[in-house]
């Protein structure tokens, strides 16, 4: 079964994608005064998870008080969030801005989100606990000897289209994809092939911010630096010793899985200035490799135009640009 947006709605969309890092809520607030009156619809899947804030860069209270936001803050740590709900819920939420004589403006940065908006997402069948609990044990044992590429190499032998889009580290989206497999006998690459819309019928206003690597990659660092001093730590201290264990997901996301690695078994214990200075990096590190994951989805999906930005560029000289494509094409 496939979820799907309505055409029309989503022609009256206007969407701002791009990595982790480059300066997306800046511009959002430039464009807005350039095309409004908008209201924003986070493209963000840890945004969705109530206090995670730190490490999410959730906008701000203030923000949020000047541009009406939507979909974030949507469900409690311990609950799983899937694309297809977000599909759904980010429909119901379009169709009322759009009532309000307002216009949806979708910001964020993960890419199967904006996907599932443009093509629509396949389902698939119900979770099946025993198949995700076994493969589970399986992967837990294999990392107890070192291995963490278990579900990686299982799911290369049934479904290599979807290793390639996937990170050793993401095994909620592994263990699913090897459970759709097992349930369907159909690798989950086929079943999510949702084709381009005709180039007359996509949504007009889908645009990603597209920097230089280096600039991208100090600005990211910064942000990882600025994110541990402001308290990710002890943000992520309180998750983990919140009633309802944290979900796979909510746990899989940038820097709340570092930190999580970090504490270890003890979420007490307080991280020496070494181990500070190591998860800071690692966090860096693999923020930089997912930034570049985001780049190929998002030039790889068609219906994205590219916005090429240089460190000169400012949010409002961005959103100028934009707004300009905008009322050219309303």
């Amino acid at each position: 079964m496939k979820q799907q947006l309505p055409t029309e709605l989503l022609r009256q969309c206007v969407f701002l994608a791009g990595p982790t890092g480059v300066g997306k809520t800046d511009v959002t607030i430039d464009l807005a005064r350039e095309i409004g009156p908008v209201e924003v619809v986070s493209l963000d899947s840890m945004c969705v998870y109530r206090t995670m804030d730190i490490g999410t860069a959730k906008p701000s209270a203030e923000l949020q008080a000047q541009i009406p936001h939507h979909l974030l803050d949507l469900v409690d740590t311990h609950e799983d969030f899937s694309v297809a709900e977000y599909v759904s819920a980010a429909g119901d939420v379009c169709a009322g801005i759009v009532a309000r004589k307002a216009t949806p403006l979708f910001v964020g940065g993960t890419g199967l989100y904006l996907r599932g908006l443009l093509r629509g997402v396949f389902e698939g069948p119900p979770a099946d606990w025993d198949i995700r609990n076994r493969l589970q044990q399986h992967a837990d044992d294999a990392a107890a000897r070192d291995d963490n590429f278990w579900l990686m190499r299982q799911l290369e032998k049934v479904d290599p289209d979807v290793v390639l889009r996937l990170h050793p580290n993401d095994q909620r989206r592994l263990i699913r994809a090897l459970e759709v497999y097992e349930l369907t006998g159909i690798p989950l690459s086929k079943h999510q092939k949702q084709p381009a819309l005709p180039e007359g019928e996509r949504p007009p206003h889908v645009y990603w911010l597209s920097p230089p690597r280096d600039w991208l990659h100090e600005r990211i660092n910064l942000r990882v630096e600025q994110m541990m001093a402001a308290g990710l730590v002890a943000e992520v201290r309180r998750l983990t010793q919140q009633p309802g264990k944290i979900s796979r997901t909510a746990a899989q996301g940038l820097g709340y899985k570092e930190v999580i690695e970090a504490l270890g078994d003890d979420a007490d214990s307080e991280l020496s200035t070494s181990q500070l200075a190591e998860t800071t990096d690692l966090i860096q590190t693999r923020t930089r490799q997912f930034a570049k994951r985001q780049h190929t989805m998002f030039r790889n999906t068609e219906e994205c135009h590219e916005i090429e930005i240089t460190e000169s560029d400012t949010a409002a000289s961005i959103a100028a640009r934009i707004a300009t494509r905008v009322h050219g094409e309303s």
